[in-house]
């Protein structure tokens, strides 16, 4: 895997999204040996190699990274109330591109209750996304 590219299981992608979401919370020595191993793809041998402790010392450390990202998402659920915003806003983008291409597409076949029925939607996303981040 390429540095930089974010390992494909889903549990390191997880953990790579909560890493940019609190990683200024964890101590810099933290923080960077999780970058490694999730961004980065390195083995917990050349983490260790890197900061000069023991493979078990890197895991110990990546572990304890964990466990603090997990409980800051668990006790404030910033990630997870951004990801809900975001889909929402996906939803939203992509309702009003439809809703353009039906208004301006070389078929255009958008009747005034189509067009009135696409902007309720849109409403309701909007109130949605307001919804989804105060849970």
């Amino acid at each position: 895997m390429e540095a930089g590219a974010v390992a494909k299981n889903p549990k390191n992608l997880e953990m790579g999204y909560l890493l940019d979401f609190y990683g200024e919370a964890l101590t810099e020595k933290q923080r960077e040996m999780l970058r490694q191993y999730y961004n980065d793809d390195f083995s917990l041998s050349e983490i260790g190699d890197n900061f000069g402790i023991t493979r078990q010392g890197a895991r110990d450390a990546i572990k304890h990274g964990e466990s603090a990202l997990l409980e800051l998402e668990a006790k404030v659920g910033f990630a997870a109330r951004y990801r809900r915003v975001q889909q929402k806003l996906e939803e939203l983008e992509q309702l009003v591109i439809d809703t353009r291409f039906e208004c301006t597409g070389a078929h255009s076949g958008l009747t005034a209750a189509d067009f009135a029925a696409a902007l309720t939607r849109m409403l309701e996303l909007i109130r949605s996304i307001d919804e989804a981040n105060e849970s």
